[in-house]
């Protein structure tokens, strides 16, 4: 193994021993009393009988954030004195869903927290409520990572995340007339008991200006990046906890200030406004999170902010590696730099930057530790996702950078030429540079030549990386591409989500080592055709279907039943790929029957959607609207309300997907084959006992694979099929003239019947379905439907239902986030686990 020490955390070197029971790390019902009432006191100022509820929950947060200090600081000195290599995880996005229910059940305490909340006479489902959600991204991609932070500590794999401390995360989504309207995140307006500001640890971060080259005494070519424009990157530390072992990873976000933040001589001539204007234009960087399908209008702030995030991180890791190991000769021993997705590429040139212009290294060194340090994670196969950047932009924000892509390019190309002699094309196709319709750089492209490792994550969506995207690159370098399929953390989506599930697992299965080990969960199998398990695993569903309809009722105003209906959820972020418009031909198409028969005799289903739409992306939004329309005449019909309602939970997030999948009675996972790069919701869904109707798409296939076939519910095509249809012309036109309910299903959108009268509202969406369809909804229309009435019939015979959902929870082992960190730690980064004592 490789020598290199793990990240500092700003913390002593030497801790004095803690007393047993000593108030700030006592984990007993009286050393947390205690802790409690003296947070609230000496840390919020207040006592008890004019605490505000917010006043409650710091207090809660501050007792928990003490304990998990203590394991910080002893985590910090084992991996400085041990010398443990380091996982660098960089992402423009975590989705980390609220701290204190998790960080309970990370400790231990849970129970023992809510015992001593009771006796200090306080709400403790309130106070965990009375968390505000932090935004830091918009959906699969940023919880992901967050999932992986809380992974690699429970594996206890030394790390830190790096990333962007955004004041306002992704907007807050209301429902007005139906529409989608967007309010500002203010997730910080009451302060983050969880973070620590580390004012020392700042970084310049340069953008702009021009470039001067020269050469030294020794005849060494240099360069100097002349700034426009310097703003400072300021550490904020979250620790993250693994479950039931001693390990704390560190978190570290950055805030983007100004050097200056008030120009004295400038305010003295009377220039206000000039004053603050750079404090104001730096904070603009770290400001708000910008959604994936952001318009060209955002695109200079979105480079901005990730070179921002990735020069201070390099930085810092620089910082790090001179001040415990030393030359930077060995920097990529001590670190592996994750790239998750192309949001961080740029870090690669910005090493080779730091190395060459402020430590004066020559480029063949500086480019064997720039590629041996950087691994890629690949998370999307659709065109208009895979990052480009002008090269007029570049050179105007980031000059020294274009000047280095360029000379990658240069010299990755020459080996190209030699390696495919003739094979200009190919040449062309593998570029950093894109020649076509405006020259423009791929990010992609840097990412897989900067790195030593390129990963997909699913099984399908590896081998599609290697045969579509990457296909040039994966032909040069096979030993380079590797699979590792995504999971999601079972403490915060089984244990923290669905309580009663956990704790009847626990009971059947005898033990609760599932909650590190999910392949413990098959220890549920022998039990699945157990009357007494079944009956128990509804009644659990059942108590969630309550509680979801409960807060649906109170928040939306729709009323379900929970007793008797199905439920039906659709919850991801909304794009077409998506296909939630194929959802809600199948939801007209029951509404049509049940008018035609009113007497059908059909299971009860109350359909649920959730989920975001870009705030320029108009046919998403459209989508939404159309969805809230459709439930505002269904909901309000008495002929058929007694057997199906629509329902759209506004402001899907963690923290209101908690609610969502443990209460799934079947999870909607219907995207076109081959678009979808993984997927976690369907993990989600499937670990709370949700039954999948799917198609071959992301991991689908393998949850599939490992739930049996007998316990999904398949439809639809698969991605060579999408691909043969494709290629002989697919005529959406064919489809919709060729089935009369699927036209009378469309007709109905435009017919006025769900927009009071208005048939042009909804014109848009259902002409690009009769024309263009790039999803092929209208190709999957008929197979859906049939799925759909093989989904009611199984609903029908509850034994049936209930051993293929015990089985489904049984077998989702593959799924969890501490698997995927384990495949990565073995076959990417040569990382060994590194344990803490509690």
């Amino acid at each position: 193994m490789n020598t290199a020490v793990a990240p500092e955390t700003e913390a002593p070197t030497e801790v004095p021993a803690a007393t047993p029971e000593h108030t700030r790390t006592g984990m007993s019902k009286a050393s947390l009393k205690q802790a409690y009432i003296d947070n609230l006191f000496y840390i919020q100022g207040r006592f008890r009988e004019v605490a505000t509820p917010h006043d409650l929950y710091m207090a809660a947060a501050f007792t928990v954030r003490d304990r998990m200090l203590d394991r910080w600081v002893k985590s910090a000195q084992v991996y400085k004195t041990s010398h443990a290599r380091t996982v660098c995880y960089l992402s423009a996005e975590y989705l980390l869903g609220p701290h204190l229910a998790n960080n309970l059940v990370n400790l231990g305490i849970s129970e023992v927290a809510r015992r001593a909340g009771e006796e200090l006479d306080l709400d403790f489902e309130a106070i965990l409520e009375e968390e505000e959600e932090p935004g830091l991204g918009n959906g699969g991609l940023g919880r992901l990572a967050a999932c992986y932070m809380d992974s690699l500590a429970t594996v206890q794999i030394p790390a830190i995340g790096y990333g962007i401390r955004y004041e306002f995360g992704i907007f807050d989504q209301d429902i007005q007339n139906g529409w989608q309207v967007e309010r500002s995140d203010t997730w910080l307006r009451n302060g983050n008991p969880w973070e620590i500001p580390r004012p020392k640890i700042s970084f310049p971060v340069r953008y702009g200006g021009h470039t001067e080259h020269s050469r030294d005494q020794a005849g060494r070519s240099r360069v100097r990046w002349v700034a426009d424009m310097v703003v400072s990157g300021v550490a904020f530390d979250t620790p993250v906890l693994g479950y039931g072992v001693g390990n704390v990873n560190l978190l570290r976000l950055w805030k983007a200030e100004a050097p200056e933040s008030f120009d004295f001589q400038v305010f003295n001539v009377g220039d206000y406004y000039g004053a603050v204007h750079a404090k104001i234009e730096a904070e603009t960087i770290s400001k708000v999170l910008y959604p994936n399908d952001e318009p060209e209008a955002g695109k200079e702030l979105r480079l901005k902010q990730q070179y921002f995030f990735v020069s201070c991180s390099i930085q810092d890791m620089i910082r790090l590696h001179l001040n415990t190991v030393g030359p930077l000769e060995t920097f990529h021993e001590k670190f592996v730099a994750q790239l998750n997705d192309t949001h961080p590429a740029i870090a690669v040139a910005e090493l080779m930057r730091l190395l060459m212009d402020d430590h004066a290294m020559p480029w063949d060194a500086a480019w064997d530790i720039t590629r041996n340090t950087f691994c890629y994670t690949n998370h999307t196969l659709l065109p208009e996702a895979l990052e480009t950047w002008s090269v007029a932009l570049f050179e105007r924000l980031l000059p020294r950078h274009l000047e280095i892509i360029y000379e990658i390019n240069r010299r990755f190309l020459d080996t190209v030429r030699v390696r495919y002699l003739g094979d200009e094309a190919r040449v062309a196709r593998m570029s950093l540079i894109d020649e076509t319709g405006g020259r423009r750089i791929r990010m992609a492209h840097l990412a897989v030549v900067g790195s030593r490792a390129v990963n997909g994550v699913a099984a399908l969506h590896s081998e599609l990386i290697k045969t579509t995207i990457l296909k040039d690159f994966y032909e040069m370098s096979p030993e380079r591409f590797h699979n590792v399929t995504n999971g999601v953390t079972p403490r915060r989506f089984i244990v923290v989500s669905n309580p009663r599930l956990a704790e009847l697992i626990t009971e059947f299965c005898g033990h609760d080592r599932w909650i590190r080990d999910l392949d413990c969960l098959r220890d549920l199998e022998e039990h699945a055709e157990d009357p007494a398990l079944q009956a128990r695993w509804r009644e659990v569903k059942t108590a969630a279907k309550q509680d979801l309809a409960l807060w649906l009722s109170q928040h939306g105003g729709v009323v379900l039943d929970p007793q008797t209906m199905m439920f039906d959820i659709q919850a991801k972020r909304m794009h077409e790929y998506k296909r939630q418009h194929l959802n809600v031909l199948h939801i007209i198409r029951v509404y049509q029957r049940l008018k035609q028969n009113p007497n059908l005799g059909m299971v009860p289903r109350a359909f649920i959607f959730g989920g975001k739409a870009a705030p320029g992306y108009y046919m998403a939004k459209l989508m939404i609207k159309l969805i809230n329309s459709v439930a505002e005449v269904i909901n309000n019909d008495p002929q058929v309300n007694g057997f199906i309602r629509v329902a759209f939970m506004a402001d899907f997030n963690v923290k209101n997907g908690q609610r969502l999948y443990p209460a799934a009675d079947l999870s909607e996972q219907i995207s076109l084959a081959g678009k979808e790069a993984s997927g976690t919701g369907n993990m989600k869904f499937s670990m709370n006992g949700a039954l999948t109707v799917g198609t071959l798409d992301g991991a689908n296939i393998e949850i599939r694979d490992e739930v049996g076939a007998e316990n999904f519910f398949l439809f639809g095509m698969t991605a060579e099929e999408v691909r043969r249809k494709q290629a002989e012309g697919y005529r959406p036109w064919d489809y919709y003239h060729g089935d009369d309910e699927l036209r009378s299903d469309i007709d109905l959108v435009t017919s006025g019947l769900f927009s009071h009268g208005d048939t042009n509202l909804f014109r848009p969406l259902a002409d690009h379905l009769i024309n263009q369809d790039p999803f092929m909804v209208l190709a999957d229309y008929r197979a859906y439907l049939n799925c759909q009435d093989r989904i009611s019939e199984v609903y029908d015979r509850p034994a049936e239902w209930d051993r293929m959902s015990i089985l489904n929870v049984a077998r989702m082992g593959k799924f969890s986030s501490d698997r995927s960190i384990r495949d990565y730690a073995e076959r990417i980064w040569g990382i060994e686990p590194k344990p803490i004592g509690i």
